[in-house]
């Protein structure tokens, strides 16, 4: 059996892009229909994107998911969005567990492991997104702190379903800040270990994506590094051309 994971390299636009941005997924999909990636390209917009951009890449090799949901299904939460009103939008991959949402909105392991759930009731797939503080690394607990959250982030229910962590050192997010390559390798290989740990031979084949200041100039050296199976992109993703050299590096 093959247990190499297919790549996936995906942009989190964040609170950026307007109509006018739709015009970079265009160029982004047209460069992969000439040359195809060697691995899956998603992009995740805003919300209020998705479904025009879901019109924009129709036919296309790009892949499009959401930034978050809410758990529930529907209800008095002004402002949230619901994996299903996601779908119904046009993604098919939703960021969940994304450092600035623990951060900013106190999301906790149980939050975060409630909306992937809503997630899968919806048929998103999830980008469960892992990462440790500038503190926790220099205190050495970057392995323990994020093999917890890898346990307590991902429920039984992803057992056979299609999914993704991310490792994303809080420190390296928008910093232009990277670890090293032995760094980024000892904490997904701790990743590995716990996904094979909870989900046995389906957890060899779980992509494990490394976001944090992912550049063209960075992205070979860290796409080619063990048990790395793939990026989490942000502002590079931003620009078609910037998001290429990363897609092409695979």
């Amino acid at each position: 059996m093959n247990t190499t994971p297919t790549p996936l390299i995906a942009g989190n636009w964040k609170m950026n892009g307007l109509a006018a941005s739709l015009a970079e997924a265009r160029a982004l999909a047209e460069a992969l229909a000439a040359e195809p990636a060697r691995g899956r390209v998603a992009l995740c917009p805003p919300a209020t994107l998705i479904d025009r951009m879901s019109r924009e890449l129709a036919d296309s090799a790009v892949e499009l998911g959401g930034q978050d949901c809410r758990a529930e299904i529907s209800g008095a939460f002004t402002g949230d969005v619901a994996a299903e009103m996601l779908a119904d939008a046009g993604a098919k991959l939703v960021i969940l567990g994304h450092s600035e949402r623990r951060a900013g909105y106190g999301e906790t392991d149980a939050v975060v492991a409630a909306k992937v759930e809503a997630a899968l009731r919806a048929g998103l797939e999830p980008i469960v997104c892992v990462g440790e503080t500038l503190e926790e690394r220099r205190a050495g607990r970057a392995v323990e702190v994020v093999s917890g959250q890898v346990r307590g982030s991902l429920p039984e229910s992803l057992t056979d379903k299609a999914f993704s962590v991310a490792y994303e050192p809080v420190w390296a997010i928008g910093s232009g800040l990277t670890p090293t390559v032995a760094e980024i390798e000892e904490v997904h290989g701790a990743v590995r270990r716990t996904l094979v740990e909870r989900f046995g031979e389906a957890g060899a084949r779980v992509p494990i994506l490394y976001g944090g200041s992912v550049k063209p100039s960075n992205a070979a050296e860290i796409l080619h590094a063990a048990d790395v199976g793939g990026a989490l992109v942000g502002g590079a993703s931003l620009k078609a051309a910037d998001f290429l050299g990363i897609v092409r590096a695979l």
